[in-house]
C-alpha cells in the first residue's frame, strides 16, 4: 500500500514545510489536487506552485488534473516537476490520446473515474495507464464522506486488470481513513490518497504507521 496524502487539505501557507515533514516522516508520494473551478466547482493551484515546491522536494508527484481539456497543460506540468499526471475520463474525448502523450513526455500516466463513471470507458484506453484513480467521492472538495458503493468498483477494476495481465495501478481518492483502508486494500486499492484525515491528525509518522497497519492487517 502506498499512502499519497492530499496537500488540498494542508497548511497552504506553509506548502514547503509541509512537504519537508511528509519525507521526514517516512512518506514517498505526495497528491496534488489541481482543480480549474469548471471540470470542478474550487480552484486551488497550478503549475508555478509545483515548480517552486519541486525544488524543494525528493517526493513522488503524484498530479490529480481536475481540469477541462487537460490535454492543454500537459507538457507544462511535465516542466513544473509531476513524476504522474492523471487525467479524467470526463474531461476529454480524447483520453488514449492524452494517456499517449503523457508517456511521450516521460512521465507516469493515469486515468481517472467520477463515482458514476462506468469501468467500461476503460476497456480501450487501460492498456496506456500506469494507473487508475477511482474516485469514491464526487470530486471538487476535501472532506467528504466515502461511498461505500466503491468497494465494489475497485473489486471489478481488479478482476479487469487481472484478466489482461497487467500491473496497473489503483488509486482511490475520497474519504479514505484508517477505518476503511483494510477494505480498500482487500479490494484491490494500491494507492491510497488521504486529505483530511490524514493532515489534520499529526505527527505525520504515526498518522502513517495507522494506515500501513490498517493495510497490513489484510495482507
Amino acid at each position: 500500500m502506498i499512502l499519497s496524502p492530499s496537500l488540498l487539505s494542508s497548511d497552504f501557507g506553509r506548502l514547503a514545510d509541509e512537504l519537508a515533514a511528509l519525507e521526514t516522516a517516512g512518506l514517498s508520494w505526495v497528491h496534488w489536487d489541481v482543480m480549474d473551478g469548471t471540470f470542478v466547482p474550487n480552484i486551488t493551484y497550478g503549475q508555478p506552485v509545483i515548480a517552486h515546491l519541486r525544488k524543494q522536494s525528493r517526493l513522488f508527484f503524484d498530479v490529480h488534473l481536475m481540469v477541462e481539456r487537460p490535454e492543454r497543460y500537459l507538457h507544462e506540468f511535465v516542466d513544473a516537476g509531476a513524476d504522474m499526471l492523471v487525467v479524467h475520463a470526463e474531461a476529454t474525448p480524447h483520453v488514449q490520446r492524452a494517456l499517449a502523450e503523457i508517456r511521450r513526455l516521460g512521465v507516469k500516466s493515469g486515468v481517472a473515474l467520477n463515482p458514476h463513471t462506468p469501468l467500461s470507458v476503460l476497456d480501450y484506453v487501460l492498456d496506456d495507464a500506469d494507473m487508475v484513480l477511482v474516485m469514491t467521492v464526487n470530486p471538487g472538495f476535501g472532506g467528504q464522506s466515502f461511498l461505500p458503493a466503491s468497494y465494489r468498483k475497485i473489486s471489478e477494476l481488479r478482476a479487469m486488470i487481472n484478466a489482461r495481465g497487467l500491473s496497473t495501478l489503483i488509486q482511490v481518492d475520497g474519504g479514505v481513513d484508517p477505518s476503511n483502508t483494510a477494505q480498500l486494500v482487500q479490494s484491490g486499492a494500491d494507492v491510497l490518497v488521504s486529505g483530511s484525515a490524514f493532515f489534520k491528525f499529526p505527527p505525520y509518522a504515526e498518522r502513517l504507521k495507522a494506515f500501513e497497519a490498517a493495510a497490513n492487517s489484510v495482507l
